[in-house]
């Protein structure tokens, strides 16, 4: 069963990057290998199947409503972002999106500060290599930041919940970690990222977004939510064989595997009350940073990839070396 894990794990993480086919079908592709992990697993009940329908429901409404409101009310609040850019210094401009979607998203939710980051891109003119790379730095910055509370993302709630702590436990336990390191993506934005100088955009400035488009997307990140969660409980019995004895220092780097999995599920696994604030800390930051790396890493980068066509190998190319390096830094500061 552990090797057929095994295969699983190496197919999710290295055929969205090679075989077209299925990183234009990425949802499609995580839900049957989700399933698939589930049954191998042998934990394919009826509890984890009501989990797996019910999970994906509030993110696939909140992305369709909230969607559908930014559509209705796109004109205006593009006009309002094309003025701000118009009157502040580029550099400054997106490094304070980074900034501020990261700081923001624990208390309007990561779903919620993604599409308003979708909204953004779609008002301003970058070539396609400098709006992927925004994209991805400000993905980074909402999944750090919505971490710090728990309304902000589904790893917070889970950790709180687990270690019966107050509302505020993660702000003071990662909050100094976190917030530095939005900084730094702010910064990093400011440096990285130029205005076009030329006409090739991403494919969403191409066309407007139908109704029909609307659905599908939110059809699409159903399917991804639903086959994340069947990934990670499919994974539960690797998880549970091989990494709740390791140290925090190796689970931090293990918990790579979060670029591809729940990081939620993850966190359900791998925390207890009986762990002192250091080992959480490790294991928690491991996670967040992780998350950015590829698409399928947190909700922000599934439902800005889907909505402004970026591929996995895009988003690769620019979120592996960033996620390494905030990886190594971090990693450092905990020893």
């Amino acid at each position: 069963m552990i090797i057929v894990l095994l295969i699983i794990l190496a197919l999710v993480l290295f055929l969205p990057f090679s075989v077209k086919l299925i990183e234009y079908n990425l949802e499609i592709f995580l839900f049957i290998m989700g399933v698939i992990a589930a049954i191998v697993g042998n934990v394919l009940t009826k509890p984890l199947v009501i989990k797996a329908l019910e999970n994906p429901i509030a993110i696939a409404v909140v992305t369709l409503v909230a969607g559908l409101l930014f559509q209705w009310f796109a004109k205006p609040l593009e006009q309002v972002i094309s003025r701000i850019k118009s009157n502040v210094p580029f550099p400054l401009f997106v490094a304070t999106i980074v900034i501020v979607l990261g700081l923001v998203s624990s208390m309007i939710t990561a779903i919620i500060a993604a599409l308003i980051l979708v909204v953004i891109m779609k008002s301003i003119c970058l070539d396609r290599k400098s709006e992927i790379r925004l994209v991805v730095l400000a993905c980074f910055s909402i999944g750090l930041g919505a971490a710090l509370t728990p309304i902000g993302e589904p790893l917070s709630t889970i950790a709180i919940s687990k270690l019966n702590q107050s509302f505020f436990y993660l702000i003071r336990l990662i909050g100094i970690e976190v917030i530095s390191a939005i900084l730094f993506l702010g910064i990093l934005a400011a440096v990285l990222i130029h205005p076009s100088q030329h006409h090739e955009f991403l494919h969403s400035k191409r066309k407007r977004d139908t109704y029909e488009t609307f659905i599908l997307q939110s059809i699409k990140i159903y399917l991804f939510v639903m086959g994340l969660t069947l990934l990670g409980a499919g994974f539960g019995p690797l998880i549970n064989h091989y990494l709740l004895t390791l140290s925090p220092h190796i689970l931090f780097w293990i918990n790579m595997i979060s670029a591809i999995l729940d990081n939620a599920t993850l966190t359900a696994a791998e925390i207890s009350p009986q762990m002192g604030d250091k080992t959480i800390k490790a294991i928690l930051l491991g996670l967040l940073i992780s998350g950015g790396m590829l698409v399928p890493g947190n909700i922000p980068n599934i439902i800005s990839a889907g909505k402004l066509n970026i591929t996995s190998k895009e988003w690769a190319k620019f979120g592996l070396p960033i996620g390494l390096c905030l990886m190594i830094v971090y990693f450092l500061i905990i020893l």
